[in-house]
């Protein structure tokens, strides 16, 4: 069944860009964004981390903490991080535990073809552990003021 509004988000653990292991329970008390994206280093995917971080201090300033999912590895993060100066954890999660948890893996297509991967997808969770929002229909550029937006 998916998650929905008003459920417990799942715990979650996983090893970030800087090899340090990132638990939702290490969150406790800490509103968060959780958004899952495909790819490293992908155009749409580095649309949406830029926009992130260009308004990081807005989201803090809100009581937000940023956690970013894929399932590319912890090296392949850092890089990412570095090249684009990320200020945020980006979890590591190839064995897809994280994504499956939170039914962001799924069918997908491309020119006509299907595959399976990651839909990108944010959940905002409060400080008690509760989904407060879901946005499944991510616009990539303006990502931060849609969840602005909606908090």
């Amino acid at each position: 069944m998916p998650l929905a509004i008003g459920d417990k988000a799942p715990a979650f653990s996983g090893i970030d860009q800087n090899e340090k292991k990132v638990s939702l329970k290490d969150l406790k008390g800490k509103k968060v964004i959780l958004y899952f994206y495909p790819k490293d280093d992908t155009p749409g995917c580095t649309a949406e981390s830029c926009n992130l971080r260009d308004n990081w201090s807005q989201l803090k300033k809100k009581g937000y903490e940023i956690v970013g999912v894929s399932a590319d590895d912890a090296k392949s993060h850092k890089k990412f991080a570095d090249k684009y100066d990320l200020n945020f954890t980006l979890i590591a999660d190839t064995v897809k535990k994280v994504i499956e948890a939170y039914g962001v893996w799924g069918e997908k297509s491309m020119y006509g073809k299907k595959y399976m991967g990651i839909i990108r997808t944010t959940f905002v969770i409060n400080e008690k552990g509760k989904i407060e929002k879901i946005f499944d229909k991510v616009d990539t550029k303006n990502h931060s003021e849609q969840i602005l937006e909606s908090i």
